[in-house]
């Protein structure tokens, strides 16, 4: 689904709206650019990028922008590796595959950190909170199987923070030996963990709001205490872009007040939220998912710095880049920091 800005509309009329994911990636040379495609994945923790959307603040950029809709983080990382998008409002870990891969990918700034809540049935929350890392072990010898997780894909950040919570701060060994996990999307967890076929799950909000109405569930943990500040998403842009430092500034000046605006108008924010991505998401679910410690919304990407050098360490540690992924290949902090002057 491909949404064209109110200003192109206006500008050239219907007749080229066919043409306009085209010329999405066309510049004019020179750091100079005619118009730039955004992608997102339709997730909470991305809460900037809906109130941009909706209040229209891309359209308020002076030049043209075409917004694009991506159902998950693997499909939006292809589309920005082979240059089909120029902005990509996503994953940090994600950010940090591209630059391993040797694609140009500069994070301007972050969205938010501590995204995350495991939930699980309330028999396992209460034998965590009684036995603590123990809880695993004690588990498996009662059921005779391990715990079953369920997460988004390897390599998404609650996948990283779940192996990190197993293996780094409760240090009970390695996590295929500890846990087993399916792969499943965000807003399918929900029926999953209700269903029966897992046993809790690393998770953001809204879901993890719906999972915890559910008296048969409880909140485990919190992923701010098991990685304290750690990065979820950012805005992260393309080499073409970054060079054109008009358009850089102007997007991350708009992220700036987009957080503002959220911290100042949290029931609308959430309202952006919930027509933006749909999937049962209804308004009074995303306000109270507002009220969640899951919910930081930020956006000065050094708030993040050393929690993501310790990610990419980790990250690398586990197989998914090559080596850690330093702080000057993957931030861009000119932008947000003339902001401040």
């Amino acid at each position: 689904m491909v949404q064209i800005s109110r200003r192109r509309l206006l500008q050239t009329g219907a007749a080229t709206i066919g043409t306009a994911g085209i010329a999405g990636c066309l510049g004019q040379g020179g750091g100079s650019l005619d118009s730039i495609t955004v992608a997102y994945v339709p997730i909470y923790p991305n809460m900037q990028h809906f109130v941009m959307q909706e209040e229209g603040y891309y359209d308020e950029l002076s030049i043209d922008v075409t917004v694009e809709r991506f159902s998950n983080g693997p499909s939006l990382v292809k589309a920005f590796a082979s240059g089909d998008i120029d902005v990509a409002v996503g994953g940090l870990t994600p950010a940090m595959v591209l630059v391993d891969k040797g694609t140009t990918a500069r994070v301007l700034t972050a969205n938010g950190r501590n995204a995350f809540k495991v939930m699980a049935t309330a028999e396992i929350a209460e034998l965590y909170e009684q036995a603590g890392a123990d809880a695993f072990e004690q588990f498996e010898a009662e059921q005779g199987r391990k715990m079953r997780f369920g997460a988004p894909p390897d390599g998404s950040v609650p996948d990283i923070i779940l192996r990190y919570w197993i293996e780094r701060d409760l240090g009970i060994g390695e996590f295929e030996s500890v846990v087993t996990k399916s792969k499943i999307n965000p807003a399918k967890s929900v029926q999953t963990i209700q269903s029966g076929d897992i046993d809790a799950t690393m998770i953001m909000e809204p879901f993890a709001t719906i999972i915890g109405r559910d008296q048969a569930m409880a909140e485990v943990e919190w992923s701010g205490n098991i990685f304290p500040g750690h990065p979820m998403t950012g805005m992260f842009v393309n080499q073409q872009v970054r060079e054109a430092t008009d358009v850089v500034q102007s997007l991350v000046d708009a992220h700036v007040e987009a957080t503002q605006f959220v911290e100042s108008n949290p029931t609308t924010a959430a309202a952006h939220a919930a027509s933006v991505i749909g999937s049962g998401v209804s308004v009074d679910l995303a306000e109270a998912a507002m009220q969640s410690r899951a919910a930081d919304f930020i956006s000065d990407p050094r708030e993040i710095v050393d929690q993501t050098e310790t990610m990419s360490e980790y990250v690398s540690e586990v197989g998914n880049i090559e080596e850690p992924i330093t702080t000057e290949n993957l931030f861009a902090f000119e932008p947000y920091d003339a902001i401040q002057k």
